[in-house]
C-alpha cells in the first residue's frame, strides 16, 4: 500500500470470533461492558493511531453449519465482513471452541485445519479486494475447563471437549505455519472461568488483551 495512505489513516485491527470475543459474561449470560472485554481493554492499550473492530458472535464455528443456527458458520460471513471493514492491517482470529461441541464430532486437527480454511480465504480475498494482505494471527483457543460437566453448557459440551481442547496448541501451530500466520497460544495465558469452563472472567479478559497487545507491537 502507498505510504502516504498509510500514514492518512488508523491501523485497522479486526477481530474475528466467538462469544469470547463477544464479551460473553459467565456471570449472567450477558454482554460485558466494553472497557472490560479484552477488544476494548486492547483498543485502550493500543491508543488512536489503530481501530480495533469486533467482530465476535456467540456460538460461531470455524467452517461448520449448526443444525439449529446455521448462520453462525464463520465461514459464511468472514468475505463479507472483510469487504466491509477493508482496509484491514491485522486479523486477529480466535475461533474453534464451538467446533469442540459433540454435534460436530470434530477432531482438534479438523478444527484447526477449519481455521486454516479461514486463514486461506482471509489471503486470497484481502490480496483482490485490498491490494495486499494483512498480517493474520492465529490464536488457538484456550482449554475447556474441567468444570463443563456441571456447566450449564454441558449439554453442548461432551467431557471429550476437554482433552481435545488441549490438542489445539499443536495443530493451530501447524496451520500458521503453513499459511505463514502468527500464532498465539491463548492457553498459556489463561483459562475459562469457574462460572461455566468456557467463558472468560474480567481477568482473563484483561490479560489476553495486554498479550496481544504486546504480539501487535512485536510485528
Amino acid at each position: 500500500m502507498n505510504q502516504d495512505m498509510m500514514r492518512d489513516r488508523r491501523i485497522t485491527v479486526l477481530c474475528y470470533g466467538d462469544s469470547n470475543t463477544y464479551g460473553y459474561n459467565p456471570m449472567n449470560g450477558m454482554r460485558y461492558p466494553e472497557d472490560v472485554r479484552w477488544t476494548g481493554r486492547l483498543q485502550k492499550l493500543l491508543g488512536e493511531d489503530y481501530r480495533v473492530i469486533e467482530e465476535g458472535c456467540n456460538g460461531r464455528t470455524t467452517v461448520f453449519d449448526d443444525p439449529v443456527e446455521g448462520w453462525k458458520n464463520g465461514l459464511n460471513y468472514l468475505r463479507p465482513c472483510l469487504n466491509t471493514h477493508k482496509p484491514i492491517d491485522f486479523v486477529i482470529l480466535m475461533l474453534g471452541t464451538n467446533d469442540l461441541k459433540e454435534t460436530f464430532h470434530a477432531t482438534a486437527e479438523d478444527i484447526a485445519d477449519g481455521a486454516g480454511t479461514l486463514v486461506h480465504v482471509i489471503q486470497e480475498f484481502t490480496q483482490v479486494k485490498q491490494g495486499y494482505v494483512p498480517k493474520i494471527i492465529l490464536v488457538s483457543p484456550p482449554e475447556i475447563g474441567e468444570g463443563i460437566r456441571k456447566s450449564d453448557f454441558s449439554g453442548a459440551f461432551y467431557e471429550s471437549a476437554i482433552d481435545r481442547s488441549r490438542e489445539f496448541p499443536k495443530w493451530y501451530r501447524r496451520t500458521a505455519e503453513k499459511y505463514g500466520g502468527i500464532f498465539f497460544d491463548a492457553a498459556r495465558y489463561i483459562k475459562p472461568s469457574a462460572e461455566d469452563s468456557v467463558h472468560l472472567s474480567p481477568e482473563a479478559h484483561k490479560e489476553l488483551a495486554e498479550q496481544l497487545y504486546q504480539v501487535l507491537k512485536d510485528h
